[in-house]
């Protein structure tokens, strides 16, 4: 079975989590992991792997919509599909604490925390988990407004109301991802009340006792990340960090961060890669920060259970002494996990480590 390289050298993937097509697709994931833990620009311009100037790179576009002067409130849900949806919500619910709120036998509905929930659907025709949508709570929210403010940038809008006080739209984004707007009366409202839900698939393995106490990052990655930028910056009112030349972080109001990854319009050489000419976006791994941390504890406590634990300081620092501190592992569906020590209040940890040098590298 192909072997995951760590710090220690070659170790093989637990195979009772991934098989078949889903355990390539997971040593894939894991093996150019490494690739999404930081910018190409992150060691300088003009380089290799930042071959443009700083002031091309990280030259600014014309916003793509006008702003709404909406505000992100809150995360409503992710949702993930996958071939077996109840062995990964046992999975999250052991290692992460995630707590259920529901399985109608299709999907199953886990509250991550206070701040956040996830769906997980049943989709027997992947190979692998895949997020599929993201819903956001916006403010001010007027149904009516909404949908002409959404229509006026052209984007199509389809409601997605559920009768009992919960109003959404979905619409595109620039790459055709599938992003939904809600007023907050949908799962964010439920998450007040208790989950205790029994889910009917036996815990893989001794529960850790962490919290999930932070949407550490998506990693997303576009075809063009200026435009993606530019388009959540000014529908949702996320805020830019900086611009790096091939990324960049955005706050997520209070409920999190996204790192938007992908070409850069400024490069002559835009245009002709495959990611930019098809279009597809895709969150490639998300990492959530979890307490309590112990940087060898958590290490000990994914390898005790079986699960690979690859460093990603995205940086060149040792974990112990880096300014970031994270560990990639696998879910049972091949999903590409990420746990760090972020919270919301050194929440820009990970920005500011690999935030390139003016005029060069490190």
């Amino acid at each position: 079975m192909p072997n995951e390289t760590t710090a220690a050298g070659p170790r093989p993937l637990p195979n009772r989590w991934i098989s078949g097509p889903s355990a390539v697709f997971a040593v894939g994931i894991l093996i150019t992991a490494a690739a999404f833990g930081q910018g190409r620009c992150r060691d300088g311009y003009g380089t290799p792997a930042c071959p443009l100037s700083e002031s091309v790179a990280t030259a600014p576009i014309d916003p793509v919509i006008a702003p709404t002067g909406w505000k992100t409130v809150a995360l409503d849900h992710i949702t993930f599909e996958m071939p077996d949806y109840r062995k990964e919500a046992a999975f999250y619910i052991s290692l992460m604490g995630w707590k259920l709120r529901g399985d109608d036998g299709s999907q199953a509905i886990l509250d991550i925390a206070p701040w956040g929930s996830a769906i997980f659907k049943q989709a027997p025709g992947l190979k692998a988990a895949v997020v599929t949508n993201f819903c956001f709570v916006i403010e001010p929210w007027n149904a009516n407004t909404v949908e002409k403010e959404l229509q006026r940038r052209g984007l199509s809008p389809v409601a997605d109301n559920d009768g009992k006080g919960f109003e959404s739209f979905h619409v595109k984004d620039p790459d055709g991802f599938d992003l939904q707007i809600s007023n907050g009366k949908g799962l964010a409202g439920l998450r007040r009340t208790p989950a205790n839900a029994a889910l009917a698939a036996a815990p893989p393995f001794e529960p850790t006792g962490w919290k999930t106490v932070w949407l550490d990052h998506f990693s997303y990655n576009a075809a063009n990340y200026k435009e993606s930028a530019s388009f959540y910056e000014n529908l949702l009112g996320w805020k830019q960090t900086y611009d790096e030349g091939s990324q960049n972080e955005l706050m997520i109001g209070d409920a999190g961060d996204i790192i938007i990854r992908g070409g850069n319009p400024n490069d002559p050489n835009f245009g002709k890669a495959a990611e930019a000419r098809s279009r597809r976006a895709r969150i490639d791994h998300i990492s959530f920060g979890i307490a309590p941390w112990d940087t060898d504890g958590v290490k000990a406590e994914l390898e005790k259970r079986g699960l690979p634990a690859r460093v990603d300081t995205s940086t060149h620092d040792e974990i112990h002494v880096a300014a970031f501190k994270s560990y990639h592992t696998i879910t049972p569906n091949g999903y590409n996990l990420q746990i760090s020590f972020v919270t919301h209040e050194n929440r820009l940890a990970l920005s500011n480590a690999v935030r390139p040098k003016h005029g060069g590298g490190h």
